[in-house]
């Protein structure tokens, strides 16, 4: 990989995270971003273990373990029986889950409005195509194992 793009793509994930930190100091909101992590893995991933969205949140168990019985209390997730182990059981998304992380997501997008206001038709097109860019490759990459090395998606995928 050319150290340009190795560069770029460190750069990439570092104006990520400022922005997202930015974004969420700006509506004033004190709720857990483990709250929105976890309601949002659970609505790209679908129903999972709940080791598995432990895993997929980046906390420790217990940490999902209170998330999940915090946001269960809240209707934003629910329990399912596992199809495969019926000792175990999967957690979902609810609708009212989902429509909250929509809520915040649009606030989100609503602080940083301002910031991006000024923006030419040109540069909306350029982010745009980024967001087009990197969500293609995230979807890729989202079924891999824990450690195992990223790869390009199939020809024609980008």
């Amino acid at each position: 990989m050319p150290t340009s793009l190795l560069s770029l793509l460190g750069d990439l994930v570092s104006v990520n995270q400022r922005l997202t930190r930015l974004a969420a100091r700006a509506t004033g909101s004190s709720e857990s971003p483990a709250v929105w992590r976890t309601l949002s893995v659970l609505n790209s991933g679908g129903p999972m273990r709940l080791g598995e969205l432990a895993e997929l949140s980046r906390v420790a168990q217990p940490t999902a373990t209170k998330l999940v019985s915090n946001l269960t209390e809240r209707g934003w997730i629910n329990r399912l029986a596992d199809p495969d182990d019926a000792r175990a059981s999967q957690i979902a998304v609810t609708t009212a889950g989902a429509d909250a992380l929509i809520a915040w997501r649009d606030e989100l997008a609503g602080a940083m409005l301002p910031l991006f206001a000024d923006l030419d038709t040109d540069d909306v097109a350029v982010l745009r195509r980024a967001v087009e860019i990197i969500g293609q490759r995230a979807d890729a990459a989202a079924d891999l194992a824990p450690g195992a090395p990223v790869t390009a998606p199939p020809e024609g995928q980008s």
